[in-house]
């Protein structure tokens, strides 16, 4: 049976996401100053750390969803402050969705757009990301099918819960399946554990250290379709 389903990490593998999260955080911060000014000391001075700490400590569970881990994060350090809960909550309600508008702000590598049209036009594509970039939100369910995050399965890349959720999903075997990111470890080793194919995406270059050998590695997005084509012809012998 032939190639059907492509599954992609988002971060890093479509966009950078360093800049995309730093800009949202100033963004928060930005807001923070306006409506809780003393809470953006804590940021400054490092003090948030701590409470980093102390969340995953109390509520390990939010160590893959991060979307409810920053939103704590940011509510006890308000209430640190002196803010009742309830108060703290919705304040923290308020400065989520500022930097969940700029999670959202995204610019994609060269030539990622028009290869997610290509390959949704003759593959079903789903999104797989540790991350909590909505691709609803930025208008890519026109490419991709369906998708899950970390948080829908309750564990983060490598872990095999994400890429069996999606051959489920899609209703194939593992080997009708390629994944495609960035991650040497969550993507390529996760990926290739559960018997699908892989691509590293390697736009820099870079020399790393595989615990598992991709099916194929690019340097450009254009080249994804190619190797994807040639992955299906292979399987198709």
């Amino acid at each position: 049976m032939s190639i059907t389903l492509v599954t992609f990490d988002l971060d890093n593998t479509l966009w950078d996401v360093d800049t995309v999260i730093r800009n949202a955080e100033t963004a928060m911060r930005s807001w923070l100053r306006d409506h809780v000014p003393e809470v953006v000391q804590l940021y400054d001075d490092g003090a948030v750390a701590n409470i980093r700490t102390a969340v995953l400590a109390d509520m390990p569970q939010l160590r893959h969803d991060l979307s409810r881990f920053r939103l704590e994060v940011v509510k006890r350090s308000i209430i640190s402050i002196g803010h009742s809960e309830r108060d703290a909550a919705a304040l923290a309600e308020q400065a989520f969705d500022v930097f969940y508008e700029g999670r959202h702000q995204v610019r994609y590598f060269d030539h990622a757009l028009d290869v997610l049209e290509d390959l949704a036009a003759r593959y079903t594509l789903a999104a797989l990301t540790n991350g909590n970039a909505d691709f609803r939100r930025l208008g890519l369910d026109r490419f991709f099918s369906f998708g899950y995050c970390a948080a829908d399965v309750g564990a983060s890349k490598p872990a095999p819960n994400i890429f069996r959720a999606a051959l489920t999903h899609a209703l194939v075997e593992p080997h009708q399946a390629v994944h495609v990111g960035d991650h040497p470890v969550d993507d390529i080793r996760g990926a290739s554990d559960v018997g699908m194919h892989t691509v590293l995406v390697n736009l820099d270059g870079r020399e790393q250290t595989l615990e598992a050998q991709p099916t194929a590695s690019i340097r450009s997005l254009a080249d994804l379709p190619g190797e994807i084509d040639r992955i299906r012809r292979e399987r198709a012998r």
